[in-house]
Order: structure tokens, then C-alpha cells, then sequence
């Protein structure tokens, strides 16, 4: 076992940390296999704007994009930064071992690589996605580039049964010590003041709801209204973000219920699909009066994590914008190009007739035939 996985989040907590159960808390290993992306029979994803794209999306292993970075206008679709692992093992009548990974991994949690060239290398859990059941882990960029699809990932996973000694009424979920410690949470009274970069309303949540618990995957947040978008400057998410949603009960599913707040992780890309957008994983969930979000532009677990530095949020045009203004100018783009060809071929004849003039001239005269 690597040295300190025991004594997870020893590092002294954060002044004002609440107490927890640690004591209590059990640290089990999980593992799984970096899976292959996937895509279905026909590549197209039909955007909520009826346009038709072919992009990354999930599975595979992302080399250029980690937590930390934007996850608005990229050129994919539900991207999963770093990489994906997944557990296909199936286990009859008494569950499964995919379940049991999804599960049972927290985010903060230690990731260690068993096989291949990266043996030995370490890296954290960052998000939980949905749908296609994947544990999504950041390792370093070097690292990333020297992975291989199939190599298993080992991850010590402790976090779920965790309780709040204090506070009771706030349920905490998929989040580990070592994440709890340093996020800079705050117990002031009979409530907890959590730093959050964004505050999100639940009208806008999507793919996700309705489940009958917290614990595995997590819920989009839907883009497509511009407003509501520029007014809560959702324009500027990261990968890793942490954000507050309104009126949102993650307790024993994922509902709606004012009053209510939730507060989750942001770990996969946008996307132009109706119903989906960034993927919010639960954290923390109770109510208004006892759960409190703080805005902090620094409460991502880049940073916090100490995982690396923190790139400044900057707002970005989502893609099905970016293609509408694109598809717009096209015909503008082609008068131009039609114009410079034109003015080219003029230019270029102008050219072709003026040698034949001067070459003309500077032909010497026939001299007369003396007969």
C-alpha cells in the first residue's frame, strides 16, 4: 500500500474544518482498466441546435485537457479530462464489480497505476460520470502520454458513510478526507459556509435527475438558454469547479425542492445534446439555512488538491455558437475568396498582355527585300 494512503488528509485541516467520523471511516482498494472511447453504431450526435457532429466524448485517455482547465467550447462532447476507468466484471446475482468502483471512489481519492510503463504512478479521483459508469482520474501530463487503454488502476477509496458530527442536516457524499480537509468548508454555528466558484440555478439541471441516489454518477447542467448563461457566467466553467445549485435535494436522488442546496464538482464537458451540458457530481446537500456557498474564483481542486496550478477562468463561446457564426460568414468567406480569385485572374492578364506589348516593341523591324 503506498505510504500515507492510510492516514488520508493527515494534513492539518483547514481552521473551522467540521469534525467528521474519521474514525469510523473504512479504506477499501477498487480498481478497474482505463477503458477504450466509444461511440455508437453512427458517430453523430444530434446537438438541440439539429446540427450533426462528430466528436470525442467519453472513455480513452485525454491528454491535453485536465482538471483545472475550461470545459466550455471544446471541439467534444461530455469529454472526460485525464483518464477513464472502468470495471466491466460482472457478478451475477450479487452485483457487480463496475457498481462497486463507481461507488465506492471519492473524489480526492489516491489513484495508483498496477501495469505497464506507468506502474507505480500516482494520481487522484476527480469525478464519477453516469451513464457510462467511468471513475475519472488526473495523472501528470507525462504520465498521460506514456498510458496505455487497458491498464488497471488501483484506487483506495474512503469517503462514502462519512457524516458531518456537527451538522446533521447536511448530508456529504463521494468526498474524500483529503478533499474535506483542504477545501476551506467552515462551520460557523449551526451552518457550513462552503467556497464555491459558481451558484447555479436547478431549472437548468438535466440528464441525471430522477435516480434514486447521489452516489453514482452525476447530473448536467443544460447551456442553451444565453441569459441564463451570461447571468451566472457559466460561460467561464472548469473542469474541477465547485458549484452550488439552488434549489437542488441530492439526499436520496436528485430532485427539486426549494429551499434546498446542493453543492458538487464539475467533471466532464459541455455538450450540444439536448438535456446534457457540464456534469455536476454530488458533494454536500441540505437546506439553504444550514448549507451556505461562499464565491471563491479559487474553489476547484486543481488548487485545491495541490494537483497543479490553477488557470485564471476566462469566458468561451459553447461550440453550436461557434459553428452558427462560422456557417454565417461562409458566404461571405466565399464572395471574398470569389473576388480574390477574380482580381487575381484580372491582374494576372493585365500581366500576360503587357509582356506581349514590350515584347512586341523590342521586336526589331523587317528590313525590305532588295530585289
Amino acid at each position: 500500500m503506498p505510504k500515507g494512503t492510510a492516514t488520508e488528509g493527515a494534513r492539518s485541516a483547514r481552521p473551522g474544518t467540521p469534525r467528521i467520523n474519521r474514525e469510523d471511516l473504512v479504506l477499501v482498494a477498487v480498481a478497474g482498466r482505463i477503458a477504450d472511447p466509444v461511440m455508437h453504431s453512427t458517430p453523430y450526435r444530434i446537438g438541440q441546435d439539429g446540427g450533426l457532429r462528430v466528436l470525442p466524448g467519453t472513455g480513452g485517455i485525454v491528454i491535453n485537457h485536465r482538471i483545472g482547465d475550461r470545459c466550455i467550447g471544446l471541439a467534444a462532447d461530455h469529454l472526460e479530462p485525464g483518464a477513464a476507468v472502468r470495471n466491466d466484471q460482472g457478478g451475477g446475482d450479487r452485483g457487480n464489480a463496475g457498481a462497486g468502483l463507481t461507488a465506492l471512489a471519492c473524489i480526492g481519492n489516491l489513484a495508483v497505476v498496477l501495469d505497464g510503463p506507468c506502474a507505480g504512478r500516482r494520481g487522484f479521483v476527480t469525478g464519477k460520470h453516469g451513464g457510462i459508469d467511468h471513475v475519472l482520474i488526473d495523472f501528470s501530463t507525462a504520465v498521460l502520454r506514456n498510458l496505455q487503454i487497458g491498464n488497471r488502476v488501483q484506487i483506495y477509496a474512503c469517503g462514502q458513510g462519512m457524516r458531518l458530527l456537527e451538522h446533521p442536516e447536511i448530508a456529504i457524499m463521494n468526498c474524500s478526507v483529503r478533499l474535506l480537509r483542504r477545501w476551506g468548508l467552515r462551520s460557523e454555528g449551526h451552518r457550513i459556509v462552503a467556497p464555491v466558484t459558481h451558484l447555479i440555478p436547478a431549472a437548468i439541471m438535466g440528464s441525471g435527475l430522477g435516480r434514486n441516489n447521489s452516489y453514482l454518477g452525476d447530473c448536467d447542467i443544460q447551456l442553451f438558454d444565453p441569459q441564463i448563461v451570461r447571468r451566472f457566467r457559466l460561460d467561464r466553467l472548469r473542469f474541477g469547479d465547485l458549484v452550488a445549485i439552488a434549489d437542488a435535494d441530492h439526499r436520496f436522488g436528485r430532485s427539486f425542492r426549494t429551499g434546498a442546496m446542493t453543492i458538487g464538482v464539475v467533471i466532464h464537458s459541455d455538450s450540444t445534446v439536448s438535456g446534457h451540458g457540464p456534469g455536476i457530481t454530488t458533494l454536500l446537500t441540505g437546506e439553504t439555512r444550514h448549507l451556505v456557498p461562499l464565491r471563491d474564483p479559487r474553489a476547484n481542486i486543481a488548487e485545491i488538491l495541490g494537483i497543479r496550478h490553477l488557470p485564471p477562468a476566462r469566458p468561451h463561446t459553447r461550440l453550436p455558437q461557434k459553428d452558427r457564426a462560422w456557417s454565417i460568414g461562409a458566404p461571405a468567406r466565399a464572395a471574398r475568396t470569389l473576388r480574390v480569385a477574380d482580381t487575381a485572374q484580372r491582374i494576372g492578364a493585365q500581366r500576360i498582355g503587357a509582356q506581349r506589348i514590350g515584347a512586341q516593341r523590342q521586336r526589331p523591324a523587317r528590313r525590305a527585300s532588295v530585289g
